[in-house]
C-alpha cells in the first residue's frame, strides 16, 4: 500500500485521537506553535492534507477562507460531517484541484511526510500561490524520524543506526488513554524538503525548530524531547 492508502485505513483511529481534546501535540502545544509563523487571513487558503480538518476549522474560526484538500475519502467525509459548509475536497496534494495562482496562503501542517510524492505537493503548492503567497509547512523534523532515543531517561543517548540521507517508510504506533494509532510516514533528509521548494521557485524566509515547552511534559513526552526537535517549522513565499 501507498501513504494515501495506509492513511485510509487508519481514518477512524486517527478520528478518534485527533478529536480528543488534549490528547496530544497539536492540543498541548504544536497548533500554536506553528500558527507563530502564519499569515493574518488574507484572500483564500489552502490546507493541503486537511485529515479530518481540525486546523481547517480552526483557521476558519481565525478568520480564513479555507478549501480543505485531502486524499482519504473518509477524512473527508469526516471533515465535511464536522462542518458540511466547509469546503472540504477529495484529491491529491500533488493534484490541487485548484487554479494557477488562486490563493494568497497554502498550508501543509504534518502532512508533506505523510505523502508520497513530496515534490509534487510542494510544486502543486507553488502553482496555486499568487506571487507574493505564502506557504507555511510544519512536518516531523528529520532528525526526529532518522533515530530513537535508546531509552526513556531523560539523558537517553539518541543513535541513528540507518541511514540519514536515504529516504525509507516507517510506522510509529502509539497506544496512550484507550485510544492506538499507527502514523504511517516517510523519512527524508532535510535537503530533499528545501530542493523540492528549490524547485518548486519557492523562497524560505523563516525556519523554526520549537522546543516542547514545559507544561507539555508528562510520561509520555518526556524531557529528551527538549533536548532535540519533533516538529519542524518553515515559511516559504513566492516572489
Amino acid at each position: 500500500m501507498d501513504l494515501s492508502e495506509r492513511w485510509e485505513a487508519q481514518a477512524a483511529a486517527w478520528i478518534a485521537w485527533a478529536r480528543a481534546p488534549g490528547h496530544d501535540s497539536y492540543w498541548r502545544f504544536h497548533r500554536d506553535q506553528f500558527l507563530r509563523i502564519v499569515p493574518p487571513p488574507g484572500r483564500r487558503t489552502v490546507d493541503i492534507g486537511c485529515g479530518e480538518a481540525r486546523l481547517t476549522r480552526h483557521l476558519q474560526a481565525l478568520g480564513h477562507t479555507v478549501v480543505g484538500i485531502d486524499a482519504s475519502r473518509s477524512l473527508v467525509a469526516a471533515a465535511r460531517a464536522a462542518d458540511p459548509a466547509m469546503d472540504i475536497r477529495l484529491a491529491n496534494a500533488a493534484a490541487l484541484p485548484l487554479d494557477d495562482a488562486s490563493v494568497d496562503l497554502a498550508i501543509a501542517f504534518m502532512s508533506l511526510q505523510d505523502v508520497d510524492d513530496m515534490p509534487g505537493a510542494v510544486r502543486e503548492a507553488g502553482r496555486v500561490l499568487e506571487p507574493g503567497g505564502r506557504f507555511c509547512v510544519a512536518i516531523v523534523h528529520p532528525i526526529n524520524s532518522a533515530g530513537r532515543f535508546e531509552t526513556q531517561a531523560p539523558d537517553a543517548p539518541f543513535v541513528i543506526k540507518g541511514d540519514y540521507l536515504r529516504g525509507f517508510d516507517y510506522a510509529d504506533t502509539i497506544e496512550r488513554d484507550g485510544l492506538s494509532m499507527t502514523f504511517h510516514s516517510r523519512h527524508r533528509p532535510l535537503e530533499s524538503f528545501f530542493f523540492a521548494l528549490e524547485e518548486a521557485g519557492l523562497m524560505v524566509e523563516a525556519l523554526r525548530e520549537p522546543q516542547v515547552p514545559d507544561q507539555a511534559i508528562n510520561m509520555d513526552l518526556s524531557r529528551r524531547w527538549q533536548r532535540l526537535p519533533l516538529f519542524l517549522h518553515l515559511r516559504a513565499h513566492r516572489p
